[in-house]
């Protein structure tokens, strides 16, 4: 690998380069020399790190002089060079800001980064209460969420959600006085706005203008009562942030909870590959872009230079606890249970439901079509997707039914079985480990012929609503299983999903059938 005779055994930072000379790997230690032999010596070492000492063939190191130095160098290096094999929290899914847009009627948008024209407010803390802020201030004024502006009003004018700047029913001065009030709500000038808006409102009161006199009433009591909000959670507890985590197949399964002065606020996930030392560099890369809360519960020790590292970023003295029994240990016990919920019930479904009809693989990609008509009118089906046992939304689709007259669901389902994987096959698209037909057995063998016409080998059966009963192609008995066996009562959740997808598509077709 390297020569290791001549690392200094101070703390600091080292680098491992690939044969290109690019930067794979930055680690910090107490004792470099040290920290670097145990990757040579180690026999044990996990899958990631493995693949790491195969592609590293030299390296580069930075003495430092003590651990906390050596924690904000590394993270400044792993920033600069985004290496191979460090943990990457792009995915993080919280956005950061809210955005006034520049433009000539502005719209508040929520934003990540502070990219693009406009003001941005924040970092804020809590999403909920950044969602909530979102919401209310649209609601309250008016505001125009069109990306581009339409020719007449939208549903959301006719509701009173919008005051129709694209028909001219608002000019653009009294437009641009909201936005200024908005962007004292987002300064926390609530309560200077708020006498602002009093006078405003006795002023068009006194020239009997009583219509805009109860607009600006309503706008006050709305911000009144969104200040009582504020002032009531900033008079709760000190902020608090817990972390837990599960390990399983050489991946890190992590939770973050943040609680914003005793409020659960938002939750955080991450998933990323296992190796030694993960969570010290979590910690560090986590709170050099997020806020450090007073307290962090966490689910094992860390070192202090850590606990110095959190404080010099902060400027104040922070806690980190590691409780072992209480209600912080509680709390911590209620993040790990989420991680189960978050991370492995769908596994758990996908596995029960290949296990019981005794797939292959694990159907990573199930696709299930269902018909809806009224009376024989206005027949579409629909079909779902779901991808690792989740809903993908992306990938719906629905089809209005071409060659289909009156009543006939097994032809509906053939035709649309038909379109969509010969869709598939000229697009030479990614084709589902399973399919689930919404009806009984006519239906299931009317699909299959499409299949077996096409020359496809899918998996696929269907489930009948009287009985909820499964059936299987070749077979004339359903496959019998328990009202709470996960295998059925995910089908069912599939099922239903493909029943409602298609009854809206129907509403929708009738609703434009009726206007027109």
């Amino acid at each position: 690998m390297f020569n290791i005779t001549d690392l200094p055994t101070y703390p600091g930072c080292y680098l491992f380069k690939d044969k290109n000379d690019t930067i794979i790997y930055v680690g910090k230690a107490k004792n470099i020399k040290k920290r670097v032999k145990s990757y040579i010596q180690k026999n044990d070492l996990d899958p990631k790190t493995k693949s790491l000492i195969k592609h590293a063939l030299s390296m580069d190191f930075i003495t430092t002089d003590n651990e906390v130095e050596a924690l904000i160098l590394e993270n400044t290096l792993i920033k600069k060079y985004q290496p191979k094999y460090n943990i990457r929290l792009k995915d993080a899914k919280n956005f950061a800001y809210i955005q006034v847009t520049d433009e000539e009627y502005p719209r508040i948008l929520l934003a990540r980064k502070k990219i693009g024209k406009g003001k941005f407010y924040g970092p804020f803390v809590s999403a909920h209460e950044r969602d909530y802020i979102l919401y209310f201030l649209r609601k309250t004024f008016l505001l125009r969420t069109c990306k581009k502006m339409p020719k007449k009003p939208c549903l959301r004018h006719h509701i009173n959600l919008c005051d129709a700047p694209c028909k001219g029913l608002i000019s653009k001065q009294e437009y641009h006085d909201k936005i200024e009030k908005i962007k004292l709500v987002l300064s926390g000038k609530t309560k200077e706005l708020i006498k602002k808006m009093k006078k405003e409102m006795e002023n068009h009161s006194k020239k009997s203008q009583f219509e805009r006199s109860l607009q600006l009433r309503n706008q006050i009591t709305a911000l009144e009562k969104l200040s009582e909000r504020q002032n009531m959670q900033r008079q709760k507890k000190y902020n608090e942030d817990i972390i837990n985590f599960e390990i399983s197949d050489n991946k890190v399964y992590l939770l973050l909870f943040n609680i914003y002065k005793g409020i659960l606020s938002n939750k955080n996930e991450f998933l990323f590959e296992y190796h030694d030392g993960f969570f010290e560099e979590f910690i560090v890369q986590y709170y050099s872009e997020n806020p450090i809360p007073k307290e962090l519960i966490v689910p094992m020790k860390i070192d202090n230079s850590l606990n110095v590292f959190l404080e010099k970023m902060s400027g104040k003295k922070i806690r980190i606890t590691t409780p072992q029994k209480g209600e912080k240990k509680q709390l911590l016990n209620l993040v790990l249970k989420n991680i189960e919920i978050t991370f492995f019930t769908d596994v758990v479904k996908v596995h029960a439901l290949k296990s019981k009809l005794n797939l292959q693989e694990a159907p990573s990609i199930i696709e299930c079509f269902d018909i809806s008509h009224l009376s024989g009118t206005s027949t579409v089906g629909s079909m779902v997707q779901y991808r690792n046992g989740r809903p993908d939304k992306n990938n719906y689709r629905r089809f209005k039914i071409r060659t289909v007259e009156g009543i006939d669901d097994f032809a509906a389902i053939a035709e649309i079985v038909r379109r969509r994987y010969t869709r598939l096959i000229v697009e030479d698209a990614k084709l589902p480990n399973l399919i689930i037909i919404d009806g009984g057995k006519g239906q299931l063998n009317f699909a299959l012929k499409e299949l077996e016409k096409l020359g496809l080998k899918i998996p696929i059966i269907s489930i009948a609503k009287n009985f909820e009963e499964i059936f299987l192609p070749g077979s004339n008995i359903p496959l019998k299983l328990g009202k709470t066996e996960k295998a059925l009562k995910f089908v069912q959740e599939i099922r239903d999903e493909a029943h409602r997808f298609a009854i809206k598509y129907n509403r929708l077709l009738r609703k434009k059938e009726l206007i027109a």
